[in-house]
């Protein structure tokens, strides 16, 4: 290789998704004659190469480094860090853990008398009618109850009310002790214990530990292999007392990894914060254990100078010492929803977006409507979780999806042939999926894939292996119906079984929740995406499609563009009224002034600083709460709360308001705007019809109007060679080095600066 210009120090940046099957990466380097004074490109890896690499990731820093310094880095040895910026990195592993049952081997620790809690559950039946339910079992392995009990008594902050609970000072001292019925029975039973809790509740002091009883059975655990606790106390998120003493017992005795509930989760409800509690003791070693493993690919390994930051489930990015399995269940998906949600939102339309991620293992799909949709709560494998999380649906149907033909029906998943061995035409003896399925309908072009693939990952796909394999499959269908139907016809039933898969979760995201689905704009990216768009748009009645020119990897570009994140949370416990708002606006600065500190010490100015004031509520009597983001220019919390519950549940109860939780969110702005919309700049456009196509390639064409296929001779054009205000008419490939995108039929596709819009001509 010759080398080119010296490279400064700390000049790349590179952002990496590690999805399913492919390993995108993003590689920005400094370039004064590039745009905004820098250069880009990507690159693609298979996730899983035994026979060449160990980590993709790190093999896809190297691969980066090699191309930018024009030298050769061997494998195996330590890659140097000097001149990178930063590394960016989304990983599935905690949540393949979760998914596959291989997590760490961890006790519970538990108030006594709650050692069955987890494992009963708050009672949700999901499948009321099903005969045959199977319960996931519980991530923890032993229970160690400890003797400790605190509980809460009345209480208020208004003299007024306090004929049957007790009053407290600003210090929190008590003014006037409890003075209703049983007065006299209940201060001899509180006597000197009473304290008032974080969420200014009043917690009386029960039983107090035995830290030496406690050290003794911590012991025994300890020696009997166990290396990690989920210690969860009854009303610890007021209290934290209790598990933080037996916390810093735990470390004394050796124990690498310790999560306490009332660090993790500091909410009301036992239930959820101990489950989430202990889905972080079960993920998080995996996951810092796969992070000692990539930090060890590089110079100083993880006491080195490189700058890790990773994408966590809620979509904001996390410093390594923040970082944790519970924050990581998302982490791959939530960079593609950044991804599409700033490079396809106009703020002037205003049309909301929904994302269709389509990958080698499944297809992710998502809302943007102005701000990103989250949820507070999610089951993933069983197991309840408490953290917020975009709201991201997944089914198993991607172009690793298995075709196979069973009891007369076609399936399409949810097996997947994943990265090893891949695909048929992945040259590794895989079985037949949904990327041959494509292969064979022409709707991929095998040199423009990427090549790597062979034992010397230099190869291209195999469309001879997708042949053979497809004439066995369609010659047992035959067989088994007596059908005469064209082997085009009978792949394409497939790849319509797969749209059909991948357009539910749609559906469930839009009609399911009152919103008209033809109003949204589809946003396709991930590998696949582009093979998929118009005939799911179709199935959808979605007129407009909108592709990145790094949708194949737009979940690494997302990462790139991603803001850091850091946010605090407190529990409440106060009714919300004119009285006690100002006491809730004093506690969301004081939640705000430490998380400016935090990102202040990770580099961003106050300038670039924004604040999200949250406030989790609920009506009284009632156990769903919503979080509710204070309005722009308002702390009109009610008005807003009472919006997004009428919207949710379609009524509204006259009951007062409880706030649960104070919430301040603060993001660190890594950039200042993408500049002009897609849609912005195709309304101005001059279009010229495209020119003479690179070449032409036999692709089979369902006519969605007239209900018929053929095989048609379509042109293809190569991405680049298009020229701004260029429109192509359908049927036509379009083409780069990472993605192959199909207009259909009745489509026609405007090249802009950096997407491509398609849009249907033809309605019915």
């Amino acid at each position: 290789m010759t080398a080119p210009t010296p490279v400064p120090d700390h000049s790349i940046r590179i952002s990496i998704d590690r999805g399913g099957t492919f390993t995108d990466v993003y590689a920005s380097v400094l370039d004064p004659k590039g745009p905004g004074g820098r250069s880009d490109f990507v690159v693609k890896l298979l996730s899983q190469d035994p026979g060449n690499y160990t980590d993709a990731p790190t093999e896809g820093v190297r691969r980066v480094l090699e191309r930018v310094l024009g030298k050769e880095l061997p494998r195996g040895e330590p890659l140097p860090v000097n001149h990178l910026d930063y590394v960016r990195l989304s990983t599935t592993v905690a949540t393949n853990a979760l998914l596959e049952r291989k997590g760490q081997d961890h006790a519970l620790v538990i108030t006594r008398g709650f050692r069955d809690l987890l494992e009963i559950g708050n009672q949700t039946r999901p499948r009321i009618f099903d005969l045959n339910i199977k319960r996931a079992l519980p991530l923890y392995s032993k229970v160690l109850e400890v003797d400790e009990r605190v509980t809460l008594v009345g209480y208020t902050s208004d003299p007024k009310q306090a004929e049957h609970a007790l009053v407290f000072n600003e210090d929190g001292s008590i003014a006037r002790p409890y003075s209703g019925n049983g007065a006299e029975e209940q201060k001899r039973l509180l006597g000197d214990k009473i304290v008032r809790g974080i969420s200014g509740e009043a917690v009386v002091v029960l039983q107090e530990p035995d830290l030496e009883a406690i050290r003794a059975d911590l012991q025994r655990l300890y020696d009997g292999g166990c290396r990690a606790l989920a210690v969860c106390f009854a009303h610890s998120y007021t209290y934290p007392e209790h598990e933080l003493a037996v916390g810093a017992v735990a470390k004394e005795i050796g124990f690498p990894h310790i999560s306490l509930s009332s660090q993790l989760l500091p909410v009301i409800k036992m239930t959820t914060r101990g489950q989430s509690t202990t889905a972080d003791a079960y993920l998080t070693p995996v996951l810092q254990e796969y992070l000692r493993g990539f930090y060890s690919g590089f110079e100083g390994g993880a006491d080195g100078s490189l700058r890790v930051e990773f994408m966590g489930s809620d979509g904001g990015l996390v410093e390594l010492k923040h970082f944790s399995g519970l924050k990581s269940i998302l982490s791959g998906p939530a960079g593609g929803v950044v991804g599409y949600a700033l490079t396809s939102w106009d703020e002037e339309e205003r049309a909301p977006i929904i994302g269709f991620d389509v990958g080698g293992t499944s297809t992710d799909v998502s809302r943007f409507a102005g701000r990103y949709e989250s949820v507070a709560e999610t089951t993933t494998a069983g197991i309840s979780i408490n953290v917020p999380q975009l709201d991201i649906n997944t089914v198993a149907a991607g172009g690793g999806s298995c075709l196979t033909y069973k009891t007369g029906l076609f399936r399409a998943g949810p097996e997947s042939a994943g990265a090893h061995p891949g695909p048929a035409c992945y040259r590794k003896g895989g079985p037949l999926a949904l990327t041959d399925g494509n292969l064979f309908l022409g709707r991929l072009v095998p040199k423009y894939f990427p090549k790597c693939f062979g034992p010397n990952e230099d190869q291209e796909l195999d469309p001879e292996a997708t042949q053979r394999q497809f004439e066995k499959l369609v010659a047992e269908v035959r067989a088994d119906t007596g059908t005469d139907k064209p082997m085009d016809e009978i792949v394409y039933g497939f790849v319509k079984i797969a749209n059909e898969t991948m357009a539910r979760p749609i559906r469930t995201l839009t009609e399911a929740r009152g919103f008209k689905t033809s109003d949204h704009v589809l946003a396709s990216f991930g590998g696949a995406g582009g093979q998929h768009a118009c005939e799911i748009s179709e199935l959808l009645n979605i007129d407009r499609v909108l592709i990145h020119k790094y949708s194949s990897v737009l979940s690494a570009y997302g990462l790139a563009l991603a803001e850091r994140v850091y946010e605090l949370q407190e529990p409440a416990a106060e009714r919300y009224s004119a009285a006690t708002l100002p006491g809730l606006l004093e506690r969301l600065t004081g939640l705000g002034t430490k998380v400016t500190t935090v990102l202040g010490e990770a580099g961003f100015d106050k300038s670039h600083v924004r604040l999200e004031r949250i406030l989790n509520m609920r009506f009284d009597g009632t156990d769903t709460a919503l979080m509710i983001l204070a309005p722009p220019g308002s702390d009109d919390f009610e008005t807003e709360f009472k919006r997004a519950y009428k919207a949710e549940f379609g009524f509204l109860l006259n009951k007062d308001i409880i706030v649960d939780d104070v919430k301040v969110r603060g993001i660190g702005m890594s950039h200042e705007g993408l500049g002009e919309s897609t849609f912005a700049e195709a309304k101005r456009l001059s279009l010229q019809p495209a020119g003479k196509p690179d070449f032409e390639q036999d692709v089979y064409v369902w006519n969605a109007v007239e209900g018929t296929g053929a095989r048609v001779n379509a042109p293809v054009y190569e991405l680049g060679g298009l020229a701004v205000g260029t429109e192509v008419t359908g049927p036509a490939l379009i083409i780069d080095a990472t993605q192959t995108i199909f207009v259909n039929v009745h489509w026609k596709a405007i090249v802009t600066t950096n997407s491509l819009l398609l849009v249907r001509e033809v309605k019915w």
